[in-house]
């Protein structure tokens, strides 16, 4: 009875002990009698004791494999040091384990040549401003490669390219005397802008004071003209009145003789003098007494006599030779007077 007990503890115990319950994201590769039987994926699986065998656990999850610097030369022969990060997934657990004896040792190193073959078709200049392109190589040819060991290649990213000290310092000189060419260029963009739009500035000033003139000199000439037209248009309803009001010919001379008085004003250096003023005058005399303007006393015409000088009484007339002279000819003058009258 004991050895039945026995019998059935050790049968439970070896159930137990064959029962494997695998968690989600990962696989076993199962071996029956030496060689591959299945491939578990998550729950609960059974193993016949004695003749099957977990030959490897392997996990489906994306893999990050940081892998060292790798020394690579250039096309103008520099020396750098690359290091790379692969994204990588399992999709085959069976082409995983019988399709190479390590597959991460071997997708290193096909990383590691992969990348020196494509920096030694570029330049250091080009190596450094091509990252993408390069990734995108060294992924295609890495996913193509490694399909065969059932790995799936997702992403390859360059993690950091270190050139040489003294190519740090040649790169660096070059990056400062490129700052410094970009620098003058653009004071010397910015100066040409300035003077241009200085110039500019000046020119449409000097436009606007043009067109400001212009428009002066317009506006003066127009005034200008409508001043002399409406003196023009005043004259012309004066004559147009005189011409209604049927003016004497005696109110016409008497305006020529205030015209000529406003003439010879004083200020005039010429004077311009009627021919006919003496028919002017007679009949301007002749209108105001018929109209009884001015003075109406008779003008006296009898001529007057010269006065004597008084005799000096410091000078004797009749010894003096002078005083004789001197009355003979104020009686000359007196008897002239009196025959011409």
């Amino acid at each position: 009875m004991i050895v039945v007990l026995v019998l059935i503890v050790l049968i439970l115990l070896i159930l137990i002990i064959n029962l494997r319950v695998i968690p989600q994201g990962y696989t076993f590769i199962v071996e029956r009698l030496g060689r591959y039987h299945s491939t578990w994926g998550a729950g609960l699986h059974f193993k016949v004791p004695f003749i099957d065998r977990i030959a490897k656990r392997i996990s489906l999850k994306e893999q990050v494999l940081d892998f060292p610097p790798q020394p690579v030369i250039t096309k103008d022969n520099i020396v750098l040091q690359l290091d790379s990060v692969v994204y990588c997934k399992i999709f085959d657990p069976k082409l995983y384990t019988y399709g190479v004896e390590n597959p991460l040792a071997g997708l290193q190193n096909l990383a590691a040549t992969t990348l020196r073959n494509i920096a030694g078709e570029m330049e250091l200049d080009q190596l450094l401003t091509s990252r993408d392109k390069i990734n995108q190589q060294l992924e295609a040819i890495l996913d193509d490669a490694t399909d065969a060991w059932g790995i799936k290649v997702t992403r390859v990213e360059l993690k950091n390219i270190n050139p040489p000290q003294e190519i740090v310092e040649v790169m660096s000189k070059q990056m400062r005397a490129e700052r410094e060419r970009r620098q003058t260029v653009l004071e010397a963009q910015a100066h040409q802008e300035a003077v241009v739009s200085r110039a500019e500035g000046d020119k449409q000033a000097k436009i606007l004071a043009a067109q400001a003139e212009r428009d002066a000199q317009i506006a003066l000439a127009e005034g200008r003209a409508r001043s002399i037209s409406l003196i023009y248009e005043a004259e012309a309803r004066g004559l147009e009145a005189l011409k209604q009001a049927d003016v004497s010919e005696a109110v016409l001379r008497l305006k020529g003789i205030e015209a000529l008085k406003n003439v010879a004003d004083g200020r005039a250096t010429k004077i311009y003098m009627p021919s006919d003023i003496t028919n002017v005058v007679s009949t301007l005399g002749l209108a105001a007494e018929s109209l009884g303007i001015g003075d109406a006393t008779p003008v006296d015409h009898t001529p007057k006599p010269v006065k004597q000088p008084e005799p000096d009484p410091c000078i004797d007339e009749e010894t003096s030779e002078e005083g004789k002279k001197a009355a003979e000819y104020t009686g000359a003058v007196n008897a002239d007077l009196e025959n011409r009258w």
